[in-house]
């Protein structure tokens, strides 16, 4: 009589992570033109990009980059819609309308980072808003993006304490999540985060705001450092600017000290980034060039840089990582390109090593 035995063997890893990228989805604003009509909602337009979305293929996630809700600003033109509107249609179209799936079959997960318009709807605005603040979207992303034991409300979420900070390790590959910017309180949980990681597993961190920080997200340097139309700082991120007294100032202080910290963390080599809206793929180098920092700009479906005037030019990235080689691979997806007979099509495409620097 024989005896069989089984022998228990660990999976491997995936040989691919693939994902897509946008950002910027401005819900509550239009276009001046798409596929054939004149001032089209937003939802109109995200819910065609989300449908473009959901015929890519296998998708591990979907990361989104903020500014899913416009800043509900009270215009010549008009009020914005309400945070809480914007999020509504969001989550009908994103949350509830994306179906791509993994190469397993199951959801594809949705990851999400907070824009400088959820911040702002949430803790207020230099010129007047309606309502003056309002912080569904940022509640609702907190509580989806770090599910705390007890959900966050609107009146008892607090920015300063409560900011969207988390990661997933897949396929080998860490991606970190981080609130508008990577500043010192983003930066002191990213030390704590990448102690749980081998200093030769590649980093890739998702963030609204480019590397080179716009002064005016910065906490004001002056007075009582309150938020006021005369200053017209936002105060979104935990430090005083350094770098001067107008939003008008460089950042380079607050750059540096990113910079810094990634030349102690060279595994952290590629940076995802919305905000200022186009498909751009560049390496960041810091103010002393002391890192070299793969960054893919995105472009938005609403307040595209190039794609705003031109429809044919709307995209939204497609990232595949090796996670043997660690290559990364970042397509272009063109949407749009043909306005009356809606296809996927490709751009732009860059290869680059994840190795650590």
């Amino acid at each position: 009589m024989l005896c069989g035995f089984v022998l228990a063997v660990a999976a491997a890893p995936p040989r691919t992570v693939r994902f897509v990228f946008t950002s910027d989805a401005h819900y509550g604003i239009t276009r001046p033109h798409f596929r054939g009509r004149d001032d089209v909602d937003a939802q109109v337009v995200n819910r065609a990009m989300v449908q473009a979305i959901n015929q890519i293929g296998p998708l591990d996630f979907v990361a989104q980059g903020g500014d899913l809700a416009n800043r509900e600003e009270d215009t010549a033109s008009g009020a914005i819609q309400p945070a809480a509107v914007s999020w509504a249609q969001f989550n009908r179209d994103y949350v509830e309308g994306l179906t791509a799936t993994t190469a397993g079959g199951s959801q594809a997960p949705l990851y999400i980072v907070p824009g400088n318009h959820e911040v702002s709807n949430a803790v207020g605005f230099y010129k007047p808003m309606r309502p003056l603040v309002d912080r569904t979207a940022l509640v609702e992303i907190y509580n989806r993006m770090m599910t705390p034991p007890r959900p966050k409300t609107t009146a008892t979420y607090d920015y300063a304490a409560d900011r969207v900070l988390y990661s997933h390790t897949i396929g080998g590959i860490h991606f970190v999540f981080v609130t508008v910017w990577p500043d010192s309180v983003a930066r002191a949980w990213l030390e704590n985060d990448l102690q749980r990681v081998d200093r030769s597993t590649p980093v890739v961190l998702f963030a609204h705001d480019q590397p080179e920080a716009q002064a005016k997200h910065f906490t004001n340097p002056n007075g009582g450092h309150d938020i006021n139309a005369v200053d017209r700082f936002e105060n979104l991120l935990a430090e005083r600017l350094a770098d001067g007294t107008t939003i008008d100032a460089p950042t380079v202080a607050e750059q540096r000290d990113l910079e810094r910290f990634l030349a102690r963390h060279r595994n952290v080599t590629a940076y995802f980034h919305g905000n200022s809206n186009w498909n751009e793929f560049y390496d960041w180098h810091g103010p002393s060039h002391l890192v070299t920092m793969h960054t893919f700009r995105v472009d938005s479906p609403m307040k595209g840089a190039v794609s705003a005037d031109d429809e044919t030019r709307l995209s939204f990235q497609v990232a595949t990582i090796d996670t043997l080689t660690h290559d990364l691979t970042v397509s272009e997806c063109l949407w749009n390109a043909d306005p009356m007979k809606p296809a996927v099509s490709w751009g732009e495409s860059r290869t680059v090593s994840l190795s650590r620097q």
